[in-house]
């Protein structure tokens, strides 16, 4: 599946859900999770896969926090992702979320 098609799927199941009308059927055959711990404030954490699934992506919220930028500190929105996956599946290599976040242009290429 492309980013395109991904952002598609992505889009009507969101459609769906707002709409109260997703089914056991839309819940089931799942491969990754994305679980969204920042409506609850959360800065940290560690997600669990739900078997059978490969991965699951825990979001956080966006915080001010201070970083170096050309050898000085300054505040930047700073969100914490943590990525949980099966180690028999995948490998930390292949595993690149650090690299399609700070240049998403990336995620297009493949």
């Amino acid at each position: 599946m492309s980013f395109v098609e991904f952002e598609k799927a992505l889009s009507a199941a969101g459609k769906k859900a707002r709409d109260g009308k997703l089914t056991l059927e839309d819940l089931n055959g799942g491969t990754f999770t994305i679980s969204n711990g920042s409506v609850f404030g959360s800065l940290y954490g560690t997600s669990m896969i739900n078997m059978p699934q490969t991965a699951v992506l825990g979001i956080h919220s966006v915080k001010g926090k201070p970083v170096v930028v050309n050898g000085k500190i300054v505040i930047r929105p700073i969100m914490t992702v943590a990525l949980t996956y099966d180690h028999r599946l995948l490998d930390g290599r292949e595993v690149r979320v650090k690299e399609y976040i700070e240049d998403p242009r990336k995620m297009l290429l493949v």
